[in-house]
């Protein structure tokens, strides 16, 4: 670690011990990378989405009060909220019933599986389902490159996880799901089979995902809950491919702290951070926005005016070659360029739009600073090929570039 590194994370260790921050001085600091040392990136990042208060003497009554968890006396008000979310969200209709005191025969009768009325529980379970097997699918293949997603997690959900409890893993609702979808089936006279589960195809390989052992769930498994429980708590926008992309580089912060006291509340936090992002982001998942000046396509049509003002030739190549933004912009801005760079390069371009008070208008230059200079001496073949596979590039100068383009406004 070099000297002028060190002295990087003292000047951090300095503004973050102020009992009241300077968000000024914190932003400034944070623009420039935020180092993974001593868990200051993912203190940062709670701050800076608006998550922990800048009134630092509230932290440890905001903690010990808020979470309320069975093997730490410390906890979060986050962590109790989010732990009714859990209780309110992920149950079994008929276990549910069966709890309030009435018999199985009771819970059957009043609320059964194939109840027509829409205020049905069952109803509303197998509405989830079709959510959940969207998110399912998204997060098992969230970075497979790389191994963390489907490695244990040091901190499983007990409240899920413990037999004793009436909830079940979202995995094993998936698993139930699936394999009542696959196995039945109708042969051409109409006559409905149901095949042997072992000869039905297998959604999931063995030798993809590992299965691990009982009372233990992966990484990935965390993120469904998380988007499960958005999904919920969002009917308007529920889940929308693509958000899996949003909340993961989020999660893997906060999964791998160095401090263990927060690392251990990486679900709810993560739960919380990714909610206010997206209170800021939702609007380019909204397809009835689109259009709107809130929308995706007014953003998208930003970067090319962005661009026209900035590098005047390489607006009029592409204009040229007929490369619209939406072939390209589309998944940059709404994905928060998540899907463009490996892991820590997404993690450290976050650093700086997090950082910024106007991060979306930064975000449209940062795509301005990747089209600059890399465009140029490319013919439409070579350009499209670029833009829809983005090379590895230092995203330092992207940045440096960027920072550049708004200073010079």
């Amino acid at each position: 670690m070099t000297t002028a590194y060190k002295n990087r994370i003292q000047e951090f260790k300095v503004a973050l011990s102020e009992e009241n921050l300077n968000l000024k001085t914190l932003r400034e600091l944070c623009f420039s990378g935020i180092p993974f040392e001593g868990g200051i990136r993912a203190l940062c990042w709670k701050i800076l989405l608006n998550y922990l208060p800048l009134d630092q003497t509230l932290w440890e009554s905001f903690l010990k009060k808020q979470r309320q968890v069975e093997h730490v006396e410390t906890a979060s008000k986050s962590m109790e909220v989010y732990t009714q979310f859990l209780k309110e969200m992920i149950i079994q209709p008929g276990i549910a019933k069966a709890n309030m005191g009435l018999s199985r025969e009771d819970v059957t009768m009043e609320d059964h599986p194939l109840n027509p009325n829409p205020d049905s529980r069952w109803n509303n379970y197998f509405k989830d389902n079709e959510i959940l097997l969207q998110i399912d699918k998204d997060v098992r293949r969230l970075y497979p490159d790389m191994a963390f997603f489907q490695r244990p997690t040091q901190y499983p959900c007990q409240l899920i996880l413990d037999p004793q409890n009436d909830y079940e893993t979202l995995r094993r609702r998936v698993e139930q799901t699936t394999l009542k979808s696959q196995t039945v089936n109708r042969n051409r006279s109409g006559v409905t089979n149901v095949s042997s589960p072992g000869k039905s195809m297998n959604l999931y390989p063995s030798n993809e995902y590992e299965v691990l052992p009982s009372g233990s769930e992966a990484h990935w498994e965390v993120v469904e809950r998380i988007l499960f429980i958005y999904a919920k708590l969002n009917p308007g926008i529920a889940y929308v491919q693509g958000m899996n992309e949003v909340v993961g580089p989020i999660y893997y912060t906060f999964a791998t702290d160095p401090n263990s006291q927060w690392k251990e509340h990486a679900e709810a936090d993560t739960f919380f951070c990714f909610t206010n992002l997206m209170s800021e982001n939702r609007d380019n998942f909204i397809k009835s926005l689109d259009d709107s000046q809130c929308g995706i396509t007014y953003k998208m049509e930003s970067v090319y005016s962005m661009l026209r003002e900035r590098d005047l030739e390489l607006y009029l190549k592409l204009e040229e070659q007929n490369i619209k933004p939406q072939y390209f912009t589309f998944r940059w801005l709404t994905l928060l360029l998540s899907q463009e760079f490996l892991l820590p390069d997404v993690i450290r371009i976050w650093d700086t739009l997090f950082s910024d008070q106007d991060r979306f208008h930064l975000l449209i230059l940062v795509c301005c600073a990747m089209l600059i200079d890399n465009l140029l001496a490319g013919d439409f073949t070579v350009n499209m090929r670029l833009l829809q596979d983005y090379p590895i590039s230092d995203v330092n100068t992207i940045l440096i570039k960027a920072k550049d383009l708004r200073d010079t406004s």
